[in-house]
């Protein structure tokens, strides 16, 4: 085999190297600090943004420093993409991962350690194995570069516990040269990113998150029809983007649903096999295919720069998620648009996602019990399909069993392997003599993942909310910098003038003061006296328009001197009113594991009399009439929803159904039944304020579905 490495020319001037290897003239904004501290031999963390140039601060040094650059990439599609491009430009480079056979894996290796490639990219599970780590020891390695860094925090919003080993395995090496390369990481997930690679005297390059040329833009959406118009609208416009969903299935929603308008497009998620995700992101690459709808498993390292819309059919889970991937956009420095369709009722789905990822130390427990009883005491492991494992524990939600083995994994009590003639991957006990009563679950720590990770869901959606702050202001501030300017194109930023705020007419006083006693009735108090919250913000909201939910009896806020008090009103304009006071500071939300709503000092002035305060009042009249078409604001999607009730009514449906013989979304939609199940119409007046119940629809079904929920509330 030709020795590639041998036969490329080592230039040792940064600037000349740029432009013989990559094609270059210059470096981008931030790139020459990060080079030169690598080449003095430095460790280095670089939180560049995303299209910054991150990847050419380990790629460049590779081919000026003697020896082999290792770098750990999370993503085969990533590694591919990467490898190919610099193996185009005559670049030695090559990858290691779970697409070779253990015998290619090895040819590679003796490869490295012969010198033949400058480069290799090699996947973060690789480094479980500990013969793997051996050999590599044999390799002359010149600087080990960690991609996509963020990966290795678990208060990251990617956190990937094979990134976790890469500690220990630059421990096994020596501890070679190290950096670390992020485009998203929040001040504490730099320090976890520094700690847990043992970084020794870093050199830090925060190069700026701000993206100029990107639009942010949040569309408060009634429903699905409104996305997909919005949608067909940007690709029409833009022609070039990607639209991120949240999960598989929505993924194949959106692609029918667009493919039927007319879009060519290309769909991508983790349930395709290898061939049709490399297929799908190939004909992205080479401009067969402009626009792709995906989950967030596209666009990693992706080098497309002029997709000229991001998309966001659902809400992610966190700024850090959702800033990775609008940064998708706009590669080529040109403008680009980023917009986030959102609606209250897709939190459900990240809600979801963080119960599956934050098992309880019972649920983990009972995993590791039912695991041992399984392996027995020839522990030959097993492998048991995850529903199956979560039936026998009686856990709804599979992600859990998922999250419990891959903790159970990290604490070195389980470890999984590719068994023989099995589809599944085995587990098996490090230590059958282990009962689960020997187990130590640190449980503190679990909370406090839970913790944040339901407090980044919760500044996602503040961030949907907001009103007042320009959004690319607002990233950065949540990132850490504090002194940027409005970007001037963003959807706050183009609102016309200030929000006209001014003290209470003689009415909106009396609203006020009556919001605020109804706060304070739901608070309790602290030993020196302060405000102590106990309800959440959507429960207060139907507390004072006076709602019969059973969540709210069955909390006892029907029994408040203020429940009703603000019936008149309407649900649409208290939550809007709240909002307001809470950007006033008269009310505000404390962090527990969930959002409690409490009155402030001055908020207690204005309760007991105090005029002179300015709120941006919202339009009463306009909210109002609003509701008269229920749920066509998202903000009362907090209503309360009770799971009982909602698959009482899908069993009304599926009766109906089955003696019409039709498909069930044809007596009403899940929407529908979800407006039904939070807002408990008693009558088929009250029912026909709902979109999707007309009255044709309402003569031929509607009956039998209020009998439903008035015996439900009974």
């Amino acid at each position: 085999m030709t020795n590639l490495a041998a036969d490329t020319q080592l230039i040792r001037d940064p600037l000349e190297a740029l432009e013989h290897h990559f094609g270059f003239g210059e470096f981008l904004p931030g790139q020459e600090t990060v080079l030169s501290a690598l080449l003095s031999g430095q460790d280095t963390l670089a939180v560049m943004p995303t299209g910054g140039g991150k990847s050419l601060c380990y790629q460049l040094p590779a081919m000026i420093m003697e020896g082999v650059t290792l770098v750990v990439s999370p993503l085969i599609a990533l590694m591919k993409d990467q490898v190919d491009g610099l193996q185009r430009k005559g670049i030695p480079a090559t990858m290691i991962n779970s697409t070779l056979s253990p015998a290619e894996q090895s040819d590679r290796l003796r490869d490295l350690a012969e010198g033949r490639f400058k480069l290799v990219y090699i996947a973060p599970e690789r480094f479980r194995s500990s013969q793997f780590i051996r050999a590599l020891k044999q390799v002359p390695i010149a600087l080990f570069a960690v991609d996509e860094a963020h990966c290795l925090s678990q208060w990251g919003h990617d956190f990937r516990p094979d990134y976790i080993r890469l500690s220990e395995a630059l421990e096994e090496l020596d501890h070679p040269q190290t950096a670390a390369f992020t485009a998203t990481a929040t001040p504490v997930v730099r320090q976890d990113i520094l700690d847990v690679l043992k970084l020794r005297d870093p050199f830090v390059s925060i190069s700026g998150f701000e993206r100029p040329n990107l639009s942010l833009r949040v569309l408060h959406c009634e429903d699905h029809r409104t996305k997909y118009n919005r949608l067909k609208s940007l690709i029409e416009s833009q022609r070039t983007g990607i639209v991120y969903c949240s999960t598989r299935k929505r993924v194949e929603e959106v692609s029918a649903s667009l493919s039927g308008m007319g879009v060519k497009l290309v769909a991508y998620h983790g349930g395709m096999d290898d061939k049709d995700r490399e297929w799908a992101q190939n004909v992205f690459l080479d401009r067969s295919y402009d626009v792709v709808v995906a989950t967030n498993a596209f666009g990693m390292g992706i080098d497309r720069p002029d997709v000229r819309f991001v998309a966001h059919f659902d809400i992610p889970g966190s700024i850090e998620a959702y800033y990775q991937e609008a940064g998708r956009a706009g590669r080529d420095g040109e403008p680009a648009v980023c917009e986030l369709l959102f609606n209250y009722a897709d939190t459900r789905t990240q809600e979801f996602f963080i119960d599956g990822s934050n098992p309880t130390p019972e649920v983990i427990l009972d995993t590791y019990t039912a695991l041992y009883h399984l392996c027995g005491a020839s522990n030959e492991g097993v492998a048991i399909p995850i529903r199956d494992l979560a039936d026998q524990i009686n856990v709804k939600n599979t992600m859990q069993v998922s999250s419990a083995i891959s903790h159970l994994v990290r604490s070195g009590y389980l470890e999984r392997f590719e068994m023989p003639g099995e589809r599944a991957r085995g587990t098996r006990l490090i230590d059958p003599e282990l009962k689960d009563t020997d187990l130590t679950i640190n449980s503190e720590s679990l909370h406090e993942k839970e913790r944040r990770d339901r407090e980044k869901l919760d500044a996602m959606i503040k961030f949907c909310y907001e009103r007042d702050t320009c959004r690319q202001q607002w990233i950065l501030e949540y990132f850490g910098e504090s002194d940027s300017t409005p970007c001037g194109s963003c959807d706050i930023c183009d609102e016309s003038g200030e929000r006209d705020s001014r003290e209470p007419d003689d009415e909106e006083f009396v609203i006020a003061r009556k919001a605020l006693s109804g706060v304070a009735r739901t608070c309790g108090r602290d030993g020196g006296g302060n405000w102590e919250p106990r309800i959440g913000k959507g429960k207060i909201v139907q507390m004072l328009t006076g709602s019969t939910s059973q969540d709210l009896k069955a909390a006892r806020l029907d029994e408040l001197s203020t429940f009703g008090i603000l019936k008149d009103c309407g649900s649409t304009y208290v939550f809007a009113l709240l909002s307001e006071m809470e950007r006033a500071g008269l009310v505000a939300i404390k962090k527990t594991p969930y959002p409690l709503l409490t009155i402030t000092r001055r908020g207690s002035e204005v309760m007991r009399g105090e005029r002179h305060f300015q709120l941006a009042w919202p339009d009463r009249d306009q909210l109002q009439s609003k509701s008269k078409t229920p749920l066509a604001n998202p903000d009362l999607e907090e209503l309360a929803f009770d799971d009982a009730l909602f698959e009482a009514l899908k069993a009304v449906r599926n009766q109906i159904a089955k003696e019409e013989g039709k498909p069930a979304y044809v007596i009403f939609g899940n929407q529908v039944l979800e407006f039904l199940t939070r807002l408990r119409p008693k009558t088929e007046e009250d029912a026909l304020r709902i979109r999707g119940i007309g009255e044709v629809k309402a003569k031929r079904y509607l009956k039998p579905f209020l009998d439903a929920i008035r015996e439900h509330d009974s």
